[in-house]
């Protein structure tokens, strides 16, 4: 029997789930020198990332929690309005499990496609995201699905930044091609 794959919206009833799975790959995996007190975003998912407009879900393995995906909208500062043009979304937080890995999952692509589909379907027009320089599989795994690398200096002024990032990408939402990612 194929395992059903299904992904969901998490709020904060899940936020210690959610923490569990990133941290251990964050730190021991990749040997990130961050904590959960350094991601305050993790300890209230719902106004990190559900007030602003974004988004923020979990892709489920037969019930179990396999990788995340998080979707900010960044409004700058003393906008009351939020309004940003061109409206932009910054992704966050995506993670998938060791087991759950790999094409023969889809876990990352299924996250990424809901993530691009709710952007464009609210009116976004660019993501933007950061990563490190050692996770070389996620760099790869951006750049087939049409994600182009930039330098910091061309980020917009309201990303927000993690200090540990140092490999940032843009993606042109209406140029995306899910097919791209296929082989």
């Amino acid at each position: 029997m194929q395992p059903q794959l299904t992904i969901l919206p998490l709020s904060n009833a899940r936020r210690d789930e959610v923490a569990e799975l990133i941290l251990p790959i964050q730190q021991t995996e990749f040997h990130v020198p961050i904590t959960l007190a350094d991601q305050p975003d993790l300890a209230d998912l719902e106004a990190a990332y559900f007030r602003p407009g974004g988004h923020f879900w979990g892709a489920f393995v037969d019930g179990e929690l396999a990788g995340t995906i998080g979707l900010l909208v960044p409004v700058p500062a003393g906008d009351s309005r939020g309004v940003i043009h061109p409206p932009i979304g910054v992704i966050r937080k995506m993670f998938v499990k060791p087991p759950f890995r790999g094409k023969q999952w889809g876990v990352a692509q299924r996250l990424l496609e809901t993530l691009v589909t709710y952007s464009r379907e609210n009116g976004l027009e660019h993501l933007y995201l950061g990563t490190i320089t050692s996770m070389k599989a996620a760099h790869r795994f951006y750049e087939r699905n049409g994600f182009v690398r930039v330098e910091k200096t061309a980020l917009p002024t309201i990303f927000p930044l993690m200090p540990v990032d140092d490999v940032f990408y843009h993606l042109e939402i209406r140029s995306y091609n899910s097919s791209l990612a296929q082989p």
